[in-house]
C-alpha cells in the first residue's frame, strides 16, 4: 500500500508547495470529514476488517492508476469540494502515516466504510464508529496546536468546513440487514430515524462545542434505487424499493429539521444540509440529461451484487466509468461524484 499511495503523496507535497506561493481568497483553510464509505479516503485501509477497497480495479482513474481505499473509480465529492475552495485536489486519511500534519492542515478525513450514526453499525463490520472518530478529531486537534501554534490553530479549527456525510449504512447494513443487530425489534422505522437523528444531534454539538462552526450535514441519497437494492427486490426485481426511499425522505426531513434547530440553539454557528436526494433520482431516472448511458448497475462485474471485496482485480469493469452513474453495486462513479460535489457547493455551501 505504500508505494500504491507515493504518487499521491508527491502530489499533495506538490500542492503544498505551490499553497505557500499562491494565496487564494477562499474562506475555509481545511476540510475536515466525518462519515462513511461515500466519503472514507482510505482510512478502513489500516484496520482490520474485510470492509475494504484499496485493491483493483478501484481507483482505476484515481491519479496514477492506484487504488487508495476510495470505494470509487477515483476520487469522492469532498475530493472535489476541496479543490473547490482553493485546497489540495485530495482529501488525505488520518490513519495514513505517510501522510504528515502538514498534509492535514488543509484537510483530513476520519471516516470509515461501513459506518453509521449508531455504534451498533460500526460493530457488525468491525469498522471504526463515530465516536472513535470524535476521538481522532481530538488528536488531530492537539497536532494542530502543536505544528501551527494556538492562535493560528484555533482559527483553522473555527473556519474549517466539517463535513458530516453517513446514514445510509444505519439502514441497509444495520436495520433492514437479515443479520446483525437487533434495532429492527427494538424500534419502528420513525423511531429508528429518530435514534440516530438523535446521535447526530449530539455529534454535532460535540464538534461545536470543540470549535466547528462551519459545519455540512449531508443528506441520503434514494437508497432504495442502488442496483444491490433494486436486484434483491422482491416485489419488483430491477425496480427501485420505494419503501426505502420513503425512509430515506423521511430521514432527510428530520435531519433538515435539525440542522434548523442548531442554527437557532447555537451560538455563531452555520449549519447547512445537503440535500441530494433529489439530485440523485432525478440522475437515476433521467441518465442522458447528465451525459450518462447507464443508472441501473455498476461499472464493475455484473453491476447487480458486486462490491468491496466482491470486485477486485479479477472482476471485469465497463470500458468508460465516466457512462455510468455507480461505480460498483453501491457506490457513485467519480463522474456522478463530481455531479455532487458541483450541486453541492453551487446550493449549500456557497454561503461560506
Amino acid at each position: 500500500m505504500q508505494q500504491q499511495n507515493r504518487q499521491c503523496i508527491l502530489l499533495l507535497n506538490l500542492v503544498l508547495l505551490l499553497h505557500q506561493f499562491f494565496q487564494t481568497k477562499a474562506h475555509v483553510p481545511a476540510i475536515i470529514v466525518f462519515g462513511d464509505s461515500s466519503v472514507d479516503t482510505g482510512n478502513n485501509n489500516y484496520i482490520h476488517t474485510i470492509a475494504k477497497s484499496n485493491f483493483e480495479p478501484y481507483g482505476r482513474d484515481f491519479y496514477g492508476g492506484q487504488p487508495t481505499g476510495r470505494f470509487c473509480n477515483g476520487r469522492l465529492a469532498t475530493d472535489f469540494i476541496s479543490e473547490a475552495f482553493k485546497l489540495p485536489p485530495v482529501v488525505p486519511a488520518f490513519l495514513d502515516d505517510q501522510y504528515t500534519i502538514e498534509h492535514f492542515s488543509l484537510g483530513v478525513c476520519f471516516a470509515s466504510a461501513s459506518t453509521g450514526f449508531d455504534n451498533a453499525t460500526a460493530n457488525i463490520l468491525s469498522v471504526i464508529p463515530l465516536s472513535q472518530q470524535l476521538e481522532y478529531y481530538k488528536q488531530y486537534q492537539e497536532m494542530l496546536r502543536s505544528f501551527q501554534g494556538e492562535a493560528k490553530a484555533s482559527e483553522t479549527i473555527r473556519e474549517a468546513l466539517y463535513i458530516i456525510s453517513l446514514g445510509t449504512n444505519d439502514f441497509i447494513e444495520n436495520y433492514y440487514a437479515m443479520i446483525g443487530s437487533s434495532r429492527s425489534k427494538q424500534f419502528t422505522t420513525d423511531e429508528y430515524i429518530d435514534f440516530i437523528v438523535g446521535i447526530a444531534d449530539n455529534f454535532i454539538c460535540d464538534i461545536y462545542r470543540l470549535g466547528a462552526r462551519k459545519i455540512e450535514v449531508a443528506g441520503i441519497s434514494p437508497f432504495g434505487c442502488l442496483p444491490q437494492e433494486r436486484i434483491t427486490n422482491q416485489d419488483k426485481i430491477g425496480e427501485c424499493k420505494e419503501d426505502y426511499n420513503i425512509v430515506a425522505q423521511n430521514f432527510n426531513l428530520k435531519l433538515s429539521i435539525l440542522v434548523d434547530k442548531l442554527n437557532k440553539e447555537l451560538f455563531g454557528v452555520k449549519v447547512v444540509f445537503a440535500g441530494l436526494y433529489d439530485l440523485f433520482l432525478d440522475v437515476v431516472r433521467n441518465p442522458e440529461a447528465y451525459g450518462f448511458e447507464n443508472s441501473l448497475m455498476g461499472c464493475c462485474g455484473t453491476g447487480l451484487f458486486e462490491e468491496g471485496i466482491l470486485c477486485n482485480h479479477k472482476t471485469l469493469t465497463c470500458p468508460d466509468a465516466s457512462k455510468y452513474v455507480f461505480w460498483d453495486a453501491v457506490h457513485p462513479t467519480e463522474r456522478m461524484y463530481q455531479i455532487i460535489a458541483d450541486y453541492t457547493v453551487r446550493t449549500a455551501l456557497s454561503i461560506f
